[in-house]
């Protein structure tokens, strides 16, 4: 499986984006997704995790109530619609995957993810 992140840009407050994260090597049958992101000089942080099977979506702090992913299963495609952006959403955005079942405390954590692709970069100006 590869993984492979799109829909970055420059944006400017309050506008809305949605990145795309698209896997390749046959239809994605892993067990679920998520978006971290890495400001520079910062550490990563995770944003948002999605249980493949069922929808089920989980939040980190900086994206409750802003963002919300979403997954096309015949696409093999997770997306996260971001909305009311700040400039503290610059960052560049990683997907990952669990390709085996994980627990729901494990979503968080960056080092556990099986796969991961290269990142798409989000701008926001003030």
């Amino acid at each position: 499986v590869q993984l492979q992140a799109s829909g970055g840009g420059v944006m400017q407050t309050g506008d809305s984006l949605r990145l795309a994260c698209t896997a390749s090597g046959g239809t994605f049958r892993g067990y679920s997704m998520a978006w971290f992101r890495q400001a520079p000089g910062k550490t990563a942080e995770y944003v948002s995790a999605i249980i493949w099977k069922d929808g089920k979506a989980f939040y980190g702090d900086s994206a409750k109530g802003r963002f919300t992913v979403s997954r096309d299963i015949a696409k093999s495609t997770m997306y996260l619609q971001m909305s009311s952006l700040k400039p503290e959403d610059t960052a560049t955005y990683y997907c990952g995957a669990f390709l085996t079942p994980a627990p729901d405390h494990g979503l968080p954590m960056r080092q556990a993810y099986d796969v991961w692709g290269p990142g798409t970069l989000v701008t926001v100006s003030s």
